[in-house]
């Protein structure tokens, strides 16, 4: 038996199906936001580490910084708690996102303030560096991040409310028809924030990105925007696919109300003149 949208998460909506349904409604909550936040914390860990060449061509050459890799699927994972579980859940997701981005700020934080066995300058009580001139890895890594995570819960957190809000848009505006019109929809407009948001951030607040000082400040700004945007366009549209056949079978196997339902299915049919 099929349930609405309010009712799927409810106290009440497991007095009205089996144990079986309901234990598998929160292993699939579960695993989708276990995906979220997994990557989330590895995004903010991984950052602008290393800078990838995604697409290559003569001398032209695509580049997206490496904690960008996994990002697409965040958004997969809210989209697809969005529709099987509710505008409710998915913003209850994405706010835990953000208590996971402190969570590994105070970590790195505390990490670097405690004790170690690194060599110390007795002059200046600041960390020797290699014969490189680079601070041991784990202080490496610390500089970014802080940069990173700052730029990310901004930037990322935003995004992310506002792919939710325009997921449920479209919907109530379609009247839950055209899945892949707020699919896209809404995760092409909130990428685009994203990753504006992060990028401006990431070098007006942070100073971590990569820029060269002997040209032009706003070329490169805009080039890493484009870059990164691009990549995600193209994961974005690729993902329509994979959202359309996981609506479709987990609203089975969970037995909540889809696109693919009957019910939805004979609303989008055209109604005669009688009807």
């Amino acid at each position: 038996m099929a349930i609405s949208v309010e009712d799927r998460t409810s106290p009440s909506a497991a007095d009205i199906v089996p144990d079986n349904v309901q234990e598998r409604r929160i292993v699939v909550f579960l695993v989708l936001s276990g995906l979220f936040l997994g990557t989330l914390g590895m995004l903010n860990i991984l950052g602008i580490s290393r800078f990838v060449k995604i697409f290559t061509w003569d001398d032209f050459a695509v580049t997206v910084a490496v904690g960008a890799l996994p990002y697409p699927l965040t958004f997969l994972c809210t989209d697809l708690i969005s529709e099987l579980y509710g505008r409710r859940r998915a913003n209850q997701v994405v706010g835990m996102g953000l208590l996971l981005n402190l969570w590994v700020v105070f970590i790195i934080w505390l990490g670097g303030v405690l004790p170690g066995f690194e060599s110390i300058d007795p002059i200046t009580g600041d960390i020797v560096r290699d014969a490189a001139d680079r601070l041991p890895v784990f202080f490496e890594i610390r500089s970014l991040t802080f940069g990173t995570v700052t730029a990310s819960m901004i930037a990322y957190l935003t995004a992310q409310f506002v792919d939710v809000q325009l997921f449920h848009f479209w919907k109530e505006l379609t009247q839950g028809r055209y899945l892949w019109l707020r699919n896209n929809g809404s995760t092409l407009i909130s990428q685009l924030v994203d990753t504006t948001a992060v990028i401006l951030i990431s070098h007006f607040l942070a100073g971590v990105l990569p820029i060269d000082p002997a040209q032009n400040l706003w070329p490169q700004l805009i080039t890493f925007v484009g870059y990164g945007y691009a990549f995600k366009l193209i994961a974005a549209l690729l993902d329509t696919g994979p959202f359309y056949v996981c609506v479709y079978w987990l609203s089975r196997y969970l037995r909540v109300d889809s696109p693919f339902s009957q019910a939805s299915l004979m609303a989008e049919k055209p109604r005669s003149r009688d009807g």
